[in-house]
């Protein structure tokens, strides 16, 4: 069963690849969606997979890559969306 989650993450995110290491993730994964820098500094991100691959997908988003800090991570439960075949990023 294909879950959704939005995930709003705060902290050093943004100019240090957040967003490629999250493309990154998403596709060894198999979760789509999209992910992208907000104007107030957060990253957002919109990922639909099975429950088991959006675990493993937390845990990689909540380390990032070696430049990142994540502070902090808002979830919110959304409804799967079939528009979504693969990940992007967008800007």
């Amino acid at each position: 069963m294909i879950a959704a989650k939005r995930y709003y993450i705060t902290g050093r995110v943004q100019g240090v690849s957040f967003r490629f290491f999250t493309l990154r993730s998403s596709c060894t994964l198999g979760i789509t969606g999209f992910v992208r820098n907000l104007n107030d500094g957060r990253v957002e991100i919109l990922a639909q997979g099975t429950r088991t691959a959006l675990e493993s997908f937390y845990d990689s988003i909540k380390k990032g890559p070696p430049a990142a800090r994540v502070d902090h991570i808002e979830i919110v439960e959304e409804q799967p969306d079939s528009k979504y075949t693969d990940f992007q990023i967008t800007y």
